[in-house]
């Protein structure tokens, strides 16, 4: 908007100007009462003066929306102290990451030896002292720590392996009701119950045992053991009792509870 020579209040001066020329047409006819008009005044004249004012104004407008040159020169000065400032800042971030490097090198590798300014070429009988030096200083510390640590460590993991074999290993046990079912009422239950517990393995004990009528009298054998988790499991124990087909039917697992 400050580029464009637009006259937004062109419609109140024309306004003024008709209403300043009929002001003054009513006052030549007041002042003349016979119609005869002034010499002096010219319509044309006044207009003309109107019209000189408005170019005026609208140079005056237009003069004034134009962005002066120093403030080119101005923002262009701000745009190279900008650039001037980022390259100062990635100098210093080069030199920040140098540095930083610098000392976790100088914190594995042991002290930071201080440089001089200007220093004195050291001779070579005083280089191999140092070298020497060095090498008997930090270097033995060095395999010195390292021993010890490692003794350390093997006495510590053998007290572990000591302490932990001495600590009782706990056996996963669990107890097992079963239901044992024959084929009809003419089975000899004491029969199946010594084939059933004639089933010896390693992790298995058998428990009490009771007779259970079924129905048409017909009688179950419930019989509880107690197994090791690791050896004995419910199904390793029902193959082994249907083996007897003699006298087993079925075999159901009533209960199984951890001990």
């Amino acid at each position: 908007m400050l580029h464009e020579s637009i006259w937004f209040d062109w419609p109140k001066y024309e306004r003024a100007e008709s209403h300043y020329q009929r002001s003054l047409v009513e006052g030549l006819s007041q002042s003349h009462p016979h119609g005869s008009k002034a010499s002096s005044f010219s319509p044309v004249q006044e207009i003309a003066k109107a019209r000189k004012k408005i170019q005026e104004t609208l140079s005056t407008a237009a003069s004034s929306s134009v962005v002066p040159a120093g403030d080119d020169k101005r923002i262009a000065q701000l745009e190279e102290e900008n650039r001037h400032l980022k390259e100062v800042t990635e100098e210093l971030k080069g030199a920040l990451e140098k540095l930083t490097l610098r000392v976790e090198q100088l914190e594995k590798g042991g002290k930071a030896q201080p440089v001089s300014k200007t220093p004195a070429p050291p001779s070579s009988k005083q280089s191999k002292d140092d070298d020497d030096d060095n090498f008997d200083l930090f270097g033995s510390d060095e395999e010195e720590e390292d021993e010890e640590e490692t003794e350390e460590r093997k006495a510590r993991l053998a007290a572990y392996k000591a302490k932990k074999s001495k600590k009782p290993v706990v056996v996963a046990k669990s107890n097992i009701i079963l239901d044992i079912k024959p084929w009809d009422d003419e089975t000899d239950l004491k029969a199946m119950e010594a084939a059933v517990r004639s089933v010896n393995y390693d992790g298995l004990v058998w428990g009490t045992s009771k007779f259970l009528p079924v129905a048409y009298g017909i009688q179950k054998i419930q019989i509880s053991c107690v197994v090791e988790d690791d050896k004995i499991g419910t199904d390793f124990l029902e193959e082994k009792i249907t083996e007897f087909e003699d006298y087993v039917q079925s075999v159901d697992v009533v209960a199984f509870n951890k001990v």
